[in-house]
């Protein structure tokens, strides 16, 4: 059985056809919703601006959480100090038995 869908996605009033996983579909559809409702916000607030400026802002603004939500999923710092804490107290409670 194939897992390919061929989709046709609206992005600020231009469709763009993409084949994708099945399970991938509502995740890009709703990727599209969210630019085009940014986009539209911008429309709403700057009117003498074209598209590709607010596309561009919209862009910056997921792009600025994503970089926002990767630093504050970047765990492995901590997770490397809590190994070496672990160690050394393991040490010291052999050395105490």
């Amino acid at each position: 059985m194939d897992n390919k869908l061929s989709i046709k996605v609206n992005v600020a009033d231009r469709y763009y056809p993409l084949n994708i996983d099945r399970d991938q579909e509502e995740v890009i559809r709703k990727a599209a919703k969210m630019i085009n409702e940014k986009v539209l916000q911008y429309k709403q607030r700057y009117k003498d601006k074209d598209t590709q400026d607010f596309l561009a802002m919209a862009s910056l603004q997921f792009v600025i959480k994503v970089i926002e939500s990767e630093s504050k999923a970047d765990v492995s710092p901590i997770i490397e100090e809590l190994a070496t804490i672990e160690k050394e107290l393991n040490e010291f409670l052999e050395k105490e038995n």
